[in-house]
């Protein structure tokens, strides 16, 4: 009689009970890069994040992701993107409370044309 062992590392042979929460891009983009690097194509990638995280990054950007790294790149963080700052100064958030206390009843589009430096996102997070 001849016994079959499964693969120790076959990943249909693992199955997570529960994803992981709530990961780091920084993380998942950095198990991108080792499978990558290991050599699995990019569908087999997504297979596998989707298997351990859950949905948290479609087909197209392990793709994407893939030929950058593939290209050179080795820094998995976000890039500096020039616009808006993410944060209000405090000079900007005590017009915004002036603003509020002057009219309680102000809207967020009404905010976004008195003090345009402040995104409607932005507001919504105040």
């Amino acid at each position: 009689m001849t016994v079959v062992e499964p693969a120790l590392f076959e990943w249909n042979v693992f199955e997570m009970a529960v994803p992981i929460q709530s990961p780091a891009k920084c993380e998942v983009r950095s198990v991108t890069r080792f499978l990558n690097t290991k050599g699995e194509r990019p569908a087999e990638i997504h297979k596998q994040i989707v298997a351990v995280y859950g949905n948290i990054m479609n087909r197209q950007n392990v793709t994407k992701w893939c030929h950058e790294l593939s290209k050179g790149r080795t820094d998995v963080h976000d890039e500096q993107r020039s616009g808006r700052p993410s944060s209000i100064s405090d000079d900007l958030l005590r017009e915004i409370e002036e603003e509020i206390c002057a009219n309680r009843c102000v809207t967020i589009r009404e905010l976004c044309h008195i003090i345009p430096e402040v995104s409607k996102s932005q507001f919504m997070k105040l």
